[in-house]
């Protein structure tokens, strides 16, 4: 039994009696120091593999990323070291604006530019025309290059006088009128313009295919006259009956508006087919 440095504790009156209290004590102090030490212990160790653990996180991880010399540093990279996207290629645009789409105009202005065939079927297809819920029948046709010829009055020498090439006619009809629509082909716009201000007189109408001679010996009929580009147009309508027409028949005028309106489109989508295709020869 040991009893510390200083030999045992004796009691009260000397007779050698050990002083068991104390001894106690003694013996629980002890117990409470080799407790604390183990626990510090045990702490300094946690602490020493947390270092290690840390160390090594650190060091594989710089690690991992790296080659070459990079092994070679136990330091992280620097703001310098990170990648950066400086070596991705910067997408590119031009400067130079695309050119603008042809004119669909210019194509229909100039004999130039206006090289499609000119035929009655391509203006006026079919065997009849709807437009909206009025359906019109197809009669006569004609096309010839004696523009005067398809005229009444003074309008023979005013088209030959602009430099008329060739006129395309069709009658439709439709409850007993009848309208004959013309075009007049010049080689320029200004020439058709000109000669459309200068009408007089009027297109001579176009029987035949069911439609009776209508608009002769002197009826009263509805004349119109237009342009659009190289081509001038015209229409003269009225009844298939010989009777004279008036403001108040709004038939005739229907029929007239609607071939009006049908012509000028088709002038134009003639146009706008020619440029399409210069813009797509352009880009190919």
């Amino acid at each position: 039994m040991s009893f510390g440095q200083g030999g045992p504790s004796w009691g009260p009156g000397g007779n050698h009696t050990p002083d068991w209290a104390a001894l106690a004590e003694e013996s629980a102090a002890r117990s409470r120091r080799k407790k604390w030490l183990l626990i510090g212990g045990g702490a300094l160790a946690t602490a020493a593999v947390a270092a290690i653990v840390a160390t090594a996180v650190i060091t594989t991880n710089h690690d991992s990323g790296s080659t070459g010399s990079d092994r070679n540093t136990g330091d992280l990279p620097g703001p310098a070291d990170l990648p950066t996207d400086s070596a991705e290629p910067a997408p590119s645009f031009s400067t130079v604006a695309p050119p603008p789409p042809p004119d669909p105009k210019d194509y229909i202005s100039d004999v130039k530019k206006d090289r499609a065939p000119i035929t009655v079927d391509s203006f006026y297809p079919g065997k009849k025309l709807t437009m909206g819920d009025r359906a019109y029948a197809k009669g006569a046709t004609h096309h010839t290059t004696s523009c005067a010829a398809t005229t009444q009055g003074a309008l023979g020498s005013i088209l030959t006088n602009n430099g008329c090439g060739q006129v395309i006619r069709a009658t439709y009809s439709r409850a007993g009128v009848a309208v004959t629509v013309g075009i007049a082909v010049f080689d320029t716009e200004a020439q058709a313009k000109k000669a459309a201000q200068q009408a007089s007189g009027g297109l001579a109408s176009l029987s035949g295919s069911g439609v009776p001679t209508f608009c002769r010996a002197g009826a009263i009929c509805r004349r119109t006259a237009n342009s659009y580009g190289r081509y001038a147009y015209f229409t003269v309508g009225g009844f298939t009956s010989g009777k004279n027409v008036t403001k108040a028949d709004r038939d005739v005028f229907t029929v007239g508006d609607d071939l009006t309106n049908f012509t000028f489109r088709q002038i134009r989508h003639r146009g706008e087919v020619q440029a399409s295709a210069a813009a797509t020869a352009s880009t190919g």
